[in-house]
């Protein structure tokens, strides 16, 4: 078995483009995600799992907030070659973040509610499914709202002095009604106007597992299954759900890894 080490964080697979114009790069950090290359027929396999590949070869990976530093990925060539593609990750440090004035409910929420949150967690996850073949994601994403950021993804967060899991999305500050667009082209999954934690919620499909989610929402302007191009108004920044105050909660997702869509924007 041939074997493959990457001992470089920041490194990039060089990218050979017959068709796919790719301008998101990788970002070999916890939180962060791989691009590769291979040859045409290439079954590439990560944690057991088959992964997308394109017809051109490319494909991509996530990694979540605390990943293990050093990744493996198996290949199988065409013609039978079996090879290892390592990967070395770069460590994360994460901020506490302490909020104060969260409503007692969703800090411990009733009983009677566990029922819902249970089932609405499943339409969320149900929502980044999808393994479709389109190759938005490759073009890269922008800023789907204006104003500062107010969280950051991986910090701790602590709620009325309770400490809770940490926070996966980039927080941006607006006032209520301000326009939220679609950071890259895909198709809609989820469009929930009133979710018990993240109220008016939106999941967007860019193809190969990868999805972005807008939540708190004080509107939503789209509907399951409708498709969105880059810049497409889709909602307006709120406070609904678990907040202190309106702001958009901007996540990223390979599958069920929780990615850092800080690093998938085009800088």
């Amino acid at each position: 078995m041939r074997l493959i080490l990457l001992l470089f964080s920041w490194w990039v697979f060089p990218l050979a483009m017959a068709h796919d114009v790719v301008s998101l790069k990788s970002r070999l950090v916890q939180g962060g995600f791989y691009i590769g290359q291979v040859k045409p027929g290439t079954e590439v396999i990560y944690k057991g799992r088959s992964v997308r590949v394109s017809e051109q070869g490319q494909f991509i990976i996530g990694f979540g907030r605390d990943a293990r530093l050093l990744q493996t990925i198996r290949l199988a060539t065409p013609g039978g070659k079996k090879e290892e593609l390592k990967l070395r990750l770069s460590k994360r440090d994460y901020k506490i973040q302490r909020i104060n004035g969260v409503a007692r409910k969703y800090v411990s929420p009733a009983e009677k509610v566990l029922g819902r949150i249970f089932d609405e967690n499943q339409q969320v996850k149900s929502a980044r499914q999808f393994d479709s073949i389109q190759k938005d994601f490759f073009a890269g994403f922008t800023r789907p709202a204006a104003g500062p950021v107010s969280g950051v993804y991986g910090s701790q967060r602590v709620f009325n002095g309770e400490s809770r899991r940490p926070h996966f999305g980039l927080d941006i500050a607006g006032p209520e009604g301000a326009p939220v667009m679609a950071s890259a082209s895909g198709i809609v999954r989820l469009a929930e106007s009133d979710l018990y934690f993240s109220g008016g919620t939106i999941v967007i499909d860019h193809g190969y597992g990868i999805t972005t989610s807008y939540l708190h929402l004080s509107q939503l302007k789209v509907v399951d299954g409708q498709k969105v191009k880059r810049g497409d108004v889709i909602g307006a920044i709120g406070a609904t759900g678990r907040v202190t105050g309106a702001h958009l909660d901007w996540r990223a997702n390979w599958f069920d890894v929780r990615l850092d869509p800080a690093l998938m924007m085009l800088q």
